[in-house]
């Protein structure tokens, strides 16, 4: 039986198409808005069968969508959390966890089915279930609304005073990050390469111009490697990052990535993690976008005639051009101290930068391994 999609679904890839949706972050948050209407109005008895609705309408949206991966990214992640939650809930009934403890550990989470041999019953009805699920939802919303601001408040420990910064393009994570940093520095001055042919990157220069203690340079891409040998770090957004460290990022970061590494300046990408995807490099036609020519090449001029013009929209940008990632979340590390009184201290340490090799380890944090093919 062919899946039906919501009316929500329907105006929602509507809105994506024609335009009056644009950016990662307002479709996460438009597919969530969805997901959770079907949480909370949709006549469910199961787990199972919720996460067969979730499958179902996120199928729609990447049949329709195959560029915008965060809406398939974002249903991964609703279906470890309703995962996570029945098995949590079945624990508690069936006496696997202790009465004070209030939550599973990763290792009982694992061992429940490796080692004990219990195979867990999605169908089966779990009272309390939709509760728990709006409740974990609202992190969810949480997390993305802070993103950005948990993203930028790094800038300071990676932009020194008097550094030369080059970026391409417009993305709102690397505004509010370099917006950040010109707070919290004497001097900068950044580089904007225009990111031709929608100069997306005056937008971001006329931003940061109302900014104090700062210079900013508005350069051709054709420029971007002459300039490359002043500058002391590279600073680009992503629209997505892939399972092996890559980016699907705008086009032109592979020409200011591939400068960068002959000069050996190293690349730091900002990236949410509803931006991470299990996906990996496929034939151009899934991963790419064409734009319209009109911009690169008149229609009416001579040489339109004989010319066949493709505008791309996206680059690849392979895992080894990229130096770090810096992301929203936190890896807390403890360390043990012992005084001369045997007082035991715990120091936390945070850092939310991580190296593209790290990205498979982020991968099975965010989603379910069943759940990587929708």
């Amino acid at each position: 039986m062919r899946e039906q999609p919501l009316k929500e679904v329907t105006q929602l890839i509507h809105a994506i198409k024609i335009g009056l949706v644009e950016g990662s972050y307002s479709i996460t948050n438009k597919t969530l808005d969805i997901f959770k209407y079907i949480i909370m109005s949709k006549s469910w008895q199961s787990a199972d069968a919720l996460m067969q609705i979730v499958r179902a309408q996120s199928r729609i949206m990447q049949a329709a969508l195959p560029q915008e991966t965060v809406t398939s990214n974002i249903a991964r992640r609703i279906l470890k959390l309703t995962r996570e939650e029945f098995d949590l809930l079945q624990a508690k009934v069936q006496h696997f966890a202790d009465d004070s403890q209030a939550s599973l550990s990763l290792h009982k989470l694992v061992t429940q089915t490796s080692e004990n041999s219990v195979s867990v019953d999605y169908s089966l009805p779990q009272q309390g279930l939709r509760e728990a699920l709006l409740d974990h939802l609202q992190e969810v919303e949480t997390e993305l609304e802070t993103s950005s601001e948990n993203i930028s408040v790094q800038a300071e420990e990676h932009i020194h005073s008097s550094e030369i910064i080059l970026t391409l393009g417009h993305s709102r994570s690397v505004e509010n990050f370099l917006k950040r940093a010109i707070k919290k520095r004497q001097f900068l001055t950044i580089i904007v390469a225009e990111c031709a042919p929608a100069c997306r990157g005056h937008n971001l220069a006329a931003t940061l111009a109302n900014e104090k203690n700062v210079e900013i340079i508005v350069i051709p891409d054709a420029a971007i490697f002459a300039m490359m040998s002043r500058v002391n770090k590279v600073i680009i957004g992503t629209h997505s990052v892939l399972a092996n460290g890559g980016l699907r990022a705008a086009c032109g970061a592979y020409t200011v990535a591939l400068a960068a590494k002959h000069y050996s300046v190293p690349v730091i990408v900002l990236a949410p993690m509803y931006k991470l995807s299990p996906l990996h490099l496929c034939e151009q036609d899934a991963f790419n976008m064409v734009g319209c020519a009109e911009d690169v090449i008149a229609y009416d001029s001579l040489p339109a005639r004989d010319a066949k013009v493709y505008s791309p929209k996206f680059d690849y940008v392979p895992p080894e051009l990229v130096t770090l990632f810096i992301s929203n979340t936190y890896v807390y590390i403890f360390i043990l101290l012992l005084t001369s009184k045997q007082i035991l201290t715990f120091l936390m340490f945070n850092s939310g930068g991580h190296a593209p090799s790290y990205v498979y380890r982020l991968l099975t944090e965010l989603y379910h391994p069943e759940d990587l093919e929708l």
